[in-house]
This record gives structure tokens, C-alpha cells and sequence, in this order.
């Protein structure tokens, strides 16, 4: 967070997370080459909702916000977070998309135990962000992980109370809503097959983090030592 500021690159983001993850965490960026993904980060900025290719030309800007989603594996397991990060001073609509993202987060969050349904989670987390007058992606999700960057379930961030995949105890997965500050409709840049935008041009933001069910809730295992959790 500290080295996000205007004038950085989010290719150099990428090497002083790369660097970090190999030779102080002693793990392995689980996106570099996953699929063909170039890069060990992604770095999503203002429309961008995820994917987003680090590069040398893409310089940051005072005003701009960047989610930067960091998976490493470590003794064969995998861990999956993201936060958003405001580039100097942004616009009060900006840091409010970024609130409000992370509190769909929470509240996702503060719904996992045992017995709990995928659908109240994506309940929860729809009725939250459209009624801050947001939308919710589709067409990306939330996933399983383990020993696999991504399996089954999938976890989506809109849905119906009482529906879905019933949780148990030992299930771990991803909670990572995208929220968008206009329409939810979402657009893959063709050309380098991973960049995903708001088709509108309006802004996203998104939050994530890697969790397991507990008796009764649920651990959250990439929670930052400055994190504060609300539930």
C-alpha cells in the first residue's frame, strides 16, 4: 500500500510483489503463468474489473484506484486476497465505491458457518451493494480453493437466501465481490484474452479474501495484521 503512488508503474507493483513473495515469503505467484497469465499479480485500475495485466506503460495517477489481487502458494496451498488501494487523494464517489465494496465483503463474510447457504451469502452481498445504488458482477465469482487455484463451489456475489451449496465445517473458498459503480455489464479485452472492464466506462472496485468454515463461522486465513474485522 505504501508504494502505491502517482508515478509508479503497475509493472514495477508487480516485480516488488513478485520479488516479495519469492524471496521473503519463500512461496510461488500462483497467477504467473496460470493459463498463460504473464504476470505473478493482477493489477485492476478505475474501470478495470479484474485480470488486469501489470505493465511498465500503465503509470498511475493521482485520483486513479487500483485493486491489486496477490495469490501465492505456499507448501502446496494456495491463498487468494485483494484490496483496493486509492492512488493520493481521490474523489469522495471513488472512496465511497471502495467502502462499500469492502463492507459487501463483511457482510459476506460475517454469514459463513456451517449450515449457511452460498445464497445467503450472495444475497446479502447483492442487497447491500444495489442498494447503495451499485451494481454486481456476474460473470465473475468466488471459488473453492486448496491444493487448486481454483475449484468447485463457485461462489457467487448475488442469489436468494436458502439456495445453494449448503457450507460445512473444513470448506475453503474465496468471498471477492466486484462491485461497479454503473451498469454490471462487463467486457473482455480480446486482444490480450484477460482484461475485463465495465462496458459503461464507469468505475469497479473489488475485495477478497480466502477463508475456512469453522464450527461456528469462519476463519479468515489472508487477513492483514491492520485488519480489523467487523464481525
Amino acid at each position: 500500500e505504501p508504494l502505491v503512488e502517482p508515478g509508479i508503474s503497475t509493472g514495477e507493483l508487480d516485480r516488488i510483489c513478485h520479488d516479495h513473495i519469492v524471496n521473503v515469503q519463500k512461496a510461488i505467484p500462483a497467477p504467473l503463468n496460470y493459463k498463460g497469465f504473464p504476470k505473478s499479480i493482477c493489477t485492476s485500475v478505475n474501470d478495470v474489473i479484474c485480470h488486469g495485466i501489470p505493465s511498465d506503460t500503465k503509470v498511475l495517477k493521482q485520483g486513479d484506484i487500483i485493486n491489486i489481487d496477490v495469490t501465492v502458494i505456499k507448501d502446496g496451498w494456495h491463498g487468494d486476497t485483494s484490496i483496493m488501494v486509492p492512488v493520493g487523494k481521490v474523489a469522495p464517489h471513488a472512496e465511497r465505491l471502495m467502502k462499500v465494496t469492502q463492507e459487501c465483503l463483511y457482510k459476506g463474510l460475517a454469514l459463513v458457518k456451517p449450515g449457511a447457504r452460498l445464497g445467503d451469502i450472495g444475497q446479502v452481498i447483492q442487497q447491500y451493494a444495489e442498494s447503495s445504488y451499485y451494481s454486481v458482477v456476474r460473470e465473475y465469482c468466488g471459488h473453492g480453493i486448496g491444493k487448486v487455484f481454483h475449484e468447485e463451489p463457485q461462489v457467487l456475489h448475488y442469489g436468494r437466501v436458502g439456495t445453494g451449496m449448503v457450507l460445512e465445517k473444513g470448506m475453503t473458498f474465496t468471498i471477492e465481490p466486484m462491485i461497479n459503480a454503473g451498469k454490471r455489464h462487463t467486457k473482455l479485452n480480446t486482444r490480450d484474452g484477460w482484461t475485463v472492464t465495465t462496458r459503461d466506462g464507469r468505475l469497479s472496485a473489488q475485495w477478497e479474501h480466502t477463508l475456512a468454515v469453522t464450527d461456528d463461522g469462519c476463519e479468515v486465513l489472508t487477513r492483514r495484521s491492520n485488519e480489523n474485522l467487523p464481525f
